[in-house]
């Protein structure tokens, strides 16, 4: 390292975030910029510490050490070249990601981790201001043909590699323009959509083919609404015979939901049913959002990401109270006895949204929702519940007993994850093995029970991270390049199955 002594010599630092009332006048990304000096120090912080278990932490195997030292350096050009090695969409991660790598961080033993998520970010920004991020064009082609269903991190991944291996891809895409959970889950004050856009653009300079608006499979419910919408649908016997390979990369859509007595009022919505048309208000192409918080008192189930995401815009709109709820405990500040270094660190964290307002109550349930009278729900009945352990040894929820509460609320958004991968549609129409979990079954070569169709990322990984996703269609890449040609130069950061330091 240059500097072996930087982590002595400077605090870890962040770019300061937007004042609060000036971030929730608009929808851009929520933080300051930061100067160049700022981030060398950074970089100057990362330790020659002998074993970087940021790079375990990692599920794409980034090349920590080297990019954090190339910026000390400024040294900005080769340390694109570094960060692009390992990771196509450093620009997405550098936003999105919950950085396992700097729960692995060796100096976060005993001191704040290297700022590495932000690190890569500022590199990333550079090298598109700077001109330097290009269509890269295989030298040759294979002849072969290759399907992607599916267009968020997984399947652009999947397809930028197998394009640069010369093989003629196809992006299926349900939706009206490519990003999957990019464009229409991600709010703009995390990730403005411009910053998709440019990569698809470079995705499309290189000769990936995008056909959005187009639903694969005959046997889903959501193909009668495509069509009644003029989308167009494909068989997927067709694309099964058309394509050399099939690469699935359709996410785990399937929503939990909560089946308690009030369900069926208006103005209970799932979280996706919500953000969709608030981005797509957004990006231009719809002009108000047919759910809104304006003016009501809001309630979010589930304390995730999804959860944040619904807070960050439901401020936006101009609600009038936000409730978030999550059942289970508040983590502690810092990590406890049995969550030791290099796991993910199990402990609170705020997001921006959180910091925008709301107010976050945890260990709590729902036990129903109040008809207004009219058929629309105005208030949510629940109580609060203790974790302990069963006589099985798998962990209960009891009730604390005279915990009972009532919230007025004009809007419920169910932001509890998702089950897996829908059972019907091209899942259905293949036969595909599903695993205990819901998801599409992958051998040791992603590869599904249906010759010559694979998958990938939350389709057969389960909800997951950003990085994951990535990781998992480079790895789908290039077996899908072995199977077709006998071998491959891809790389294949992870496995099936693979798990990370969490």
């Amino acid at each position: 390292m240059g500097d072996v002594s930087g982590f002595l010599k400077f605090p870890r630092e962040l770019p300061a975030r937007r004042p609060v009332p000036v971030r929730l006048r608009d929808w851009k990304e929520v933080y300051e910029p930061f100067a160049p000096e700022a981030a060398s120090q950074q970089g100057a912080r990362c330790m020659d510490c002998g074993i970087p278990f940021c790079h375990e932490g990692c599920p794409l195997g980034n090349l920590i050490p080297e990019w954090n030292d190339l910026v000390y350096r400024d040294d900005w050009s080769e340390a694109i070249e570094r960060l692009h090695a390992t990771n196509n969409f450093p620009e997405f991660t550098g936003r999105l990601c919950p950085a396992p790598c700097e729960g692995s961080c060796v100096l976060g033993i005993n001191d704040d981790p290297v700022a590495i998520e932000r690190i890569e970010y500022e590199i990333i920004e550079r090298a598109w201001a700077e001109g330097w991020v290009e269509a890269v064009r295989p030298s040759a082609p294979t002849g072969k043909r290759i399907a992607v269903v599916g267009s968020g991190p997984a399947g652009l991944a999947a397809a930028q590699q197998l394009c640069r291996a010369g093989h003629s891809v196809v992006v299926y895409e349900r939706a009206e323009r490519p990003g999957g959970l990019l464009r229409y889950g991600i709010p703009e004050f995390k990730m403005e959509k411009a910053v998709l856009d440019r990569r698809l653009d470079q995705l499309e300079a290189e000769g990936v083919e995008f056909r959005c608006s187009t639903s694969v499979g005959s046997s889903s419910p959501d193909v009668t609404r495509a069509v009644a919408d003029g989308a167009t649908v494909v068989p997927t016997s067709e694309l099964v015979a058309e394509y050399d390979a099939v690469v699935l990369a359709g996410g785990a859509t399937l929503p939990r939901d909560l089946p308690v007595p009030g369900r069926p009022l208006e103005g209970i919505h799932r979280a996706m049913d919500y953000l969709k048309p608030s981005n797509m208000v957004q990006e231009g192409t719809l002009a108000a959002p047919p759910i809104t918080a304006a003016g009501k008192h809001v309630v979010i189930i589930g304390g995730g990401d999804t959860g944040a995401d619904c807070l960050g815009t439901a401020h936006r709109q101009g609600a009038a109270s936000v409730h978030q709820l999550e059942i289970m405990p508040a983590p502690p500040e810092a990590r406890p006895g049995d969550n030791p270094w290099p796991t993910w660190p199990l402990v609170l964290r705020t997001s921006s949204a959180l910091e925008e307002g709301g107010e976050r109550i945890f260990s709590v349930t729902t036990d129903e929702f109040l008809d207004d009278g009219s058929g629309r729900v105005s208030a949510l009945r629940g109580h609060e519940v203790e974790l302990t352990t069963g006589e099985d040894g798998r962990p209960v929820f009891a009730a604390v007993a005279g915990s009972e509460f009532e919230l007025p609320c004009q809007l419920v958004l169910l932001a509890m994850g998702f089950l897996g991968a829908e059972p019907d549609g091209v899942v259905a129409d293949l036969g595909l093995t599903l695993d205990a979990r819901g998801s599409v079954a992958a051998d040791d070569r992603w590869a599904t029970n249906v010759e010559h169709v694979f998958v990938c990322g939350d389709m057969t990984r389960g909800q997951s991270l950003i990085v994951w996703a990535i990781a998992e269609g480079r790895s789908a890449a290039a077996a899908v390049d072995r199977h077709l040609m006998g071998h491959s130069s891809l790389p294949a950061p992870i496995v099936p199955g693979q798990l990370a330091l969490r």
